[in-house]
């Protein structure tokens, strides 16, 4: 029988995802987050999004000895093999500063294709959640939402990459959109649907 998860901490000190997840999970779960406990994060030296997933989940648990869900998640554009993938936030510098990244973004776009925007640059968010106690892994899945970059930075909703993300079969950026019609379609919300037997 799987025992239901009533209490966890949220393993995350990006506001954006903390108020996400919050929506995510259901009202009766009660939840910390790192950022709250002032618990700074680890090092991230995996290879892919699990397993920076994992390294966050196991670290945080061990710190406050409670379940941990933690998330790893960025973008994967095509046109630039997959970049910034699991580097998105460091795209940004120390400050993890998305203004700065999105200009990254633009200036290797224009280094690779110097008429990328005449044509469909193919993109996807890929969201890693994890549940881990203490050193064991409870679950580990990946979400993603498949899409093409906007060729200008639009709308202000949203967090990180979100201006300059157009998912499939929508005209809108993620930044354009409300939050709830974001979080029905992301990959957090695609990775969130294989956990929540959980809880």
């Amino acid at each position: 029988m799987l025992k239901k998860i009533k209490k966890l901490v949220i393993g995350t000190n990006n506001r954006g995802k903390l108020k996400e997840i919050r929506n995510l999970l259901p009202k009766n779960i009660e939840t910390s987050s790192t950022s709250h406990l002032k618990i700074k994060s680890p090092r991230e030296n995996g290879k892919n999004f699990q397993q920076n997933s994992l390294i966050k989940s196991k670290y945080f648990s061990k710190k406050t000895n409670l379940i941990c869900l933690a998330d790893d998640s960025g973008l994967e554009i095509d046109l630039l093999n997959k970049n910034p993938g699991i580097y998105s936030a460091r795209w940004g510098g120390k400050n993890s500063d998305f203004n700065k990244a999105i200009k990254k973004v633009y200036k290797e776009l224009d280094k690779k294709d110097e008429n990328w925007k005449l044509k469909k640059i193919k993109a996807r968010f890929v969201c890693a959640l994890s549940i881990s106690y203490l050193n064991k892994k409870i679950i580990c899945v990946i979400g993603k939402v498949e899409g093409k970059i906007a060729h200008k930075p639009k709308g202000t909703n949203g967090f990180g990459y979100d201006p300059i993300f157009i998912p499939n079969n929508k005209k809108k950026t993620f930044g354009q959109m409300k939050l709830f019609e974001k979080y029905k379609i992301d990959h957090r919300f695609q990775a969130f649907k294989k956990i929540k037997k959980f809880f």
